[in-house]
């Protein structure tokens, strides 16, 4: 296949986008704490522009001091931010890319914490079940302000040059907080009606054109389905498109959801399946004759193709995938779709991360956030890089130094490459991670001076006879194996069941809750193998995983009727059962299998053995600190580039 109508321009009122390749907003947590644009941020915007996205549509930027949702959100509401800002739509408009400034008030999704230490305001006082913080209800006089406060980031965005701005009236911030009954629950003018509920937006949207004037593109961002209990619904959404289109608005980008309600309707993880709003999108479309944008897990760029010629859309949001390759866009154009990074949807860094005040990243891409570190700029003088281990960490090592013109040898103890990632493709909801290993190898594949030898085990010896410039060790961790558990046929390591090496039915035992854990109890679960139980001593299970990807796993271990034991210590364990103390009492679980998920521990028995290699051996990954694979992958890329 190739593409026909995503490369083909459309326009948004008077302004032309190149194609319908489009970045919706995402927030970076890349400008500093006031909302001034970083070199960082610049550069992160311009990668895209570089890669052939016909359009970006910025992180929401804050409309006052007080609207922000994160600490490090954009802004530019005083004239002296627009500078910055300019520097970045200059940096994206020379390759052709447009730009629309999305603006918004965050309302009850946010804190005091972020937001310069002020109330929160919202449409109701309620606490947002993500924050946490209760919030004051907006009075007549706040919301006036807060319409003019939209008008004048307004004005300074088209001073700044963007080609448009988009309002943000979805997800649960604060004018969607004003559209829907989940959150409104006022009695004056503002609440009720539809009419009522409509008033705030069709007042911002009134105030934003009279600053911007009549030929300045205007999107709206609204969620056409909210998925919570007393939350809008698609006939709603379309009566609000119908007048958003009365009013002159030019396009709408149509998102779903509300941050911190119990569904997967806001944040797409693994188990979703691909475009699985678009049917949202279109129903929007067949009320109006403006474009219309679908998002939500749109990765391919062939399934987007599909979308625009079906006529579900105008535009295809695709984002998360310009985070694991900002480049898709040109390598879709020139028919280089195997060559295309996907993303996996783990959302360790772009969700992960942002909820922790921290600028995002990505398991697949180490450079992004770093544009402005990693140039590839400057040639350093070639030498001869050995690389010791194959998973995600050694890979982009591998890679990077590749790419620098060195000389690169990898050796790789198994016959694939792969890791710890070779287990993790296998439970429920995680298929897609063998793309993220097959994306791997293809970049290691086009790289002439990289070589690849599988299945050579490396000893210090070999390691120190091939006289390497720079040894890069990333020989990943090993499984614990508490020394309780025995030496019991029936005790297996979670990854052995993983990769189908044993199998296990009747009274499984789970030691341990972690992500690890957890994931090998759904895919035991996903086989009815018997009778599965948690057991962890933590107080939470999955403690480290974002609640993102945790609520599904702990809904899909429900539904399987996995019984999940936390607080609980292991004691002991016979040849039958497996002691466990729970709030300081004793209890026997018996047992047909034991399947072990307790961590890992660094495999750096090497270290040592090399250290008369001094600062020509570098340790990363978990070999050096057992964490996860985008972390790894981080470690590793930036061994290699400074190899």
């Amino acid at each position: 296949m190739k593409l026909e109508y995503m490369i083909k321009p459309f326009r948004i009122g008077n302004v032309e986008i190149p194609n319908r390749f489009a970045v919706t907003a995402m927030v970076t947590n890349m400008c500093d704490k006031d909302g001034y644009a970083t070199e960082q941020y610049i550069r992160y915007h311009e990668a895209k522009a570089k890669g052939g996205y016909g359009l970006i549509i910025t992180e929401d930027y804050a409309v006052n001091a007080h609207a922000g949702g994160y600490a490090r959100v954009a802004r530019i509401y005083k004239e002296d931010m627009i500078e910055g800002h300019r520097r970045m739509v200059k940096a994206v408009h020379q390759y052709g890319t447009k730009i629309f400034c999305q603006m918004y008030h965050a309302g009850r999704q946010s804190n005091s914490a972020v937001n310069g230490g002020a109330p929160v305001k919202s449409a109701t006082a309620q606490a947002c079940p993500w924050n946490r913080q209760m919030t004051e209800e907006m009075t007549i006089e706040e919301i006036q302000q807060t319409v003019k406060d939209f008008g004048i980031t307004a004005r300074n965005a088209k001073s700044a040059g963007f080609d448009g701005v988009e309002i943000h009236a979805g997800n649960g911030y604060l004018i969607a907080g004003f559209l829907s009954f989940t959150q409104n629950k006022r009695t004056d003018e503002y609440g009720g009606c539809f009419n009522n509920r409509m008033r705030i937006l069709k007042e911002v949207y009134n105030e934003v054109r009279r600053n911007v004037g009549d030929d300045y593109p205007i999107m709206v961002r609204f969620s056409a389905e909210e998925h919570t209990y007393d939350g809008r619904t698609l006939p709603e959404s379309r009566m609000i498109a119908k007048e958003l289109e009365t009013w002159g608005v030019n396009a709408i980008n149509c998102s779903n959801g509300i941050y911190g309600s119990y569904n997967l309707a806001q944040v797409s993880v693994a188990p979703q399946g691909h475009a699985w709003t678009s049917s949202n999108a279109k129903a929007l479309k067949e009320v109006v004759s403006i474009p219309v944008m679908a998002v939500n897990s749109i990765d391919d760029p062939l399934m987007a193709e599909q979308l625009v010629a079906e006529g579900t859309c105008d535009f295809v949001g695709m984002s998360r995938c310009s985070l694991a390759d900002p480049d898709m866009p040109n390598k879709a154009k020139e028919g280089r779709f195997d060559e295309i990074r996907p993303c996996v949807r783990c959302v360790q860094g772009c969700t992960g991360w942002v909820v922790k005040q921290i600028p995002i990243r990505c398991c697949l891409n180490p450079e992004l956030g770093n544009e402005y570190r990693y140039t590839f700029d400057d040639q350093p003088e070639s030498k001869k890089v050995l690389v010791i281990g194959g998973g995600p960490g050694g890979m982009q090592a591998a890679i990077a130094a590749g790419r620098r013109g060195h000389d690169v040898t990898l050796w790789e103890k198994n016959s694939k490459l792969g890791g710890e990632l070779l287990a993790a493709v296998c439970p429920p909801g995680k298929g897609e991670f063998a793309s993220y290993i097959i994306a791997l190898r293809k970049q290691l594949s086009k790289l002439e001076n990289v070589k690849v030898i599988l299945n050579k085990t490396a000893s210090a010896q070999d390691i120190i006879a091939f006289g390497a410039d720079k040894v890069i060790l990333a020989t990943g961790g090993l499984a614990n194996q508490p020394k309780f558990l025995g030496n019991r046929d029936n005790v297996i390591p979670a990854r052995e069941i993983l990769l189908g090496y044993r199998q296990v039915e009747g009274r499984i035992l789970v030691a341990g809750g972690g992500e690890v854990g957890i994931e090998t109890a759904m895919y035991l679960a996903g086989g009815e193998r018997g009778e599965i139980t948690v057991v962890e001593m933590a107080h939470k299970m999955a403690e480290k995983t974002d609640q993102t990807r945790y609520i599904p796993m702990r809904r899909f271990l429900l539904d399987h009727e996995v019984k999940l034991m936390n607080d609980t210590k292991v004691i002991e364990v016979t040849d039958t059962d497996m002691v466990v103390e729970i709030n300081g009492e004793t209890r026997k679980l018996q047992y047909d299998a034991i399947v072990v998920a307790m961590g890992y521990h660094p495999n750096n028995a090497l270290q040592e053995q090399l250290s008369s290699l001094g600062d020509k051996l570098v340790v990363i990954g978990d070999a050096r600190q057992c964490q996860n694979a985008m972390e790894a992958a981080s470690e590793g890329f930036e061994a290699g580039y400074n190899a």
